[in-house]
């Protein structure tokens, strides 16, 4: 019943979805017939051969393998193809004698390519032969350092958004909310539908993204929190429903949406240039917006009587009640809060990595770490242990692949428990 009450208030939002989507669909090429009547797939290796921005047109390129032999030579557009027998380990070479007067493998030794059988993920493979002097211009290491660690910040940041919800969650109900991921997810599908498919302006579809982000965190609280709080339900029974929570919104996100990356293409993808470190209008839109919008949960924590009372349910609900204050109230203000700065980190995170059903669940790890890292329950330490996991994760590339950036910040996580079990900035407890 709660699930189903969830996907009517998604549905609200997503149910545009399915018709944009279709409308804008290309439909699928015919396949090539191999014979007549014959509609299988074909097999082909092919390419464009350039010299800088010049086409290389009258080059001959030969594919061999398995007994087959065939030459193509590169057309006014540079392009060449050729059809192959089937799925195959294949030889493509080039031959120099054939390129134009002037031009010139940039690597002599480098005439041929091999095609492995393994590669054959679709029907078709490329296969490029750099000609002419490398003009690419190559970074230090002190220049990569500063891209990757403005990426880091900004990174950090957006984690930060969606951390502090977490821990004042956990901070007054003592839960760790699972479904947490899926909230900035669907940030980040509202800001795409309103932004995208019908084209509203990005600051008028944030805004609308956070108002919603907040409802949908009041409607989970309303249907499902409120009441497992009044029944008496253990946290780890609550805890469980969390994780089944996020399970039914993320392939709820997929049926509405799709599986594939959608695009935000709001026109904040321009490169700016400060010195050594390129970056995005988009991502130091990013950048502004966080920061202004953490310095604002920070003044409403210790400047208003709400967030002061919130402070004070988080350190001791039974001493709070005593005092007058309502702490179900509370709750519901920080369900509303929590949700609408996860939906804005949504916003921030496709603007920054474009939209995915499953985008929440990917940062969730991280997420969590990040509050860990920081102390559990604290705001601030949300915002401390965000901003190391994002510089980790960005710095860390430099050192070792991109593939395990995320469990190397994991790996700094464990480190620094084992040295301060409560965090950088969590209080120490007195156990017995």
């Amino acid at each position: 019943m709660i699930v189903a009450a969830l996907a009517l208030c998604l549905g609200i939002v997503l149910g545009s979805t399915s018709f944009s989507a279709n409308a804008t669909e290309t439909p699928a090429p015919t396949p090539t017939p191999t014979a007549p009547g014959d509609f299988t797939n074909t097999y082909s290796i092919g390419g464009i051969l350039r010299d800088g921005d010049t086409l290389v047109a009258g080059a001959e390129i030969t594919v061999e393998g398995d007994g087959f032999s065939e030459t193509a030579t590169t057309d006014d557009t540079g392009r060449w193809s050729v059809v192959v027998p089937g799925k195959g380990d294949y030889t493509v070479t080039l031959d120099p004698d054939t390129l134009p007067e002037g031009v010139a493998l940039r690597d002599p030794d480098r005439s041929s390519a091999e095609v492995s059988s393994t590669e054959w993920q679709t029907n078709t493979i490329t296969r490029s032969f750099p000609l002419g002097v490398d003009t690419r211009q190559t970074t230090g290491f002190f220049e990569q350092f500063l891209q990757r660690l403005a990426a880091g910040l900004n990174f950090g940041l957006l984690i930060a958004l969606a951390a502090i919800g977490i821990t004042l969650i956990f901070g007054t109900t003592g839960l760790n909310n699972f479904a947490h991921g899926e909230m900035v997810t669907f940030g980040a599908i509202v800001a795409w539908i309103v932004a995208v498919l019908l084209g509203i302006n990005i600051f008028v579809a944030m805004l609308i993204a956070l108002v919603l982000g907040g409802v949908f965190g009041y409607v989970q609280d309303w249907l499902l929190w409120r009441p497992l709080r009044r029944k008496g339900v253990r946290l780890v029974q609550a805890m469980i429903v969390s994780i089944g929570l996020a399970i039914a919104l993320r392939y709820l996100y997929l049926f509405y949406i799709g599986g594939e990356t959608k695009t935000m293409s709001v026109g904040l993808s321009d490169a700016v240039v400060l010195g050594p470190v390129r970056i995005t209008t988009g991502s130091i839109l990013s950048m502004i917006i966080s920061v202004v919008v953490l310095v604002l949960v920070g003044l409403f924590l210790t400047r208003t009587r709400i967030g002061k009372a919130t402070r004070a349910v988080s350190d001791n609900p039974s001493l709070a009640a005593a005092s007058g204050i309502d702490v179900d109230r509370i709750i519901r203000i920080v369900w509303v809060l929590a949700g609408a700065l996860a939906a804005l980190a949504g916003v921030m995170l496709a603007l920054y990595r474009q939209v995915s059903w499953d985008m929440g669940f990917q940062v969730l790890l991280l997420m969590f770490a990040a509050v860990t890292l920081g102390g559990l329950g604290s705001a601030y330490g949300a915002l401390v242990g965000s901003l190391v996991v994002g510089l980790f994760v960005e710095l860390s590339t430099l050192f070792i692949p991109a593939d395990l950036k995320y469990a190397a910040a994991l790996v700094v996580l464990i480190v620094v428990l084992l040295v301060r079990p409560q965090g950088i900035l969590g209080r120490k407890e007195r156990i017995g």
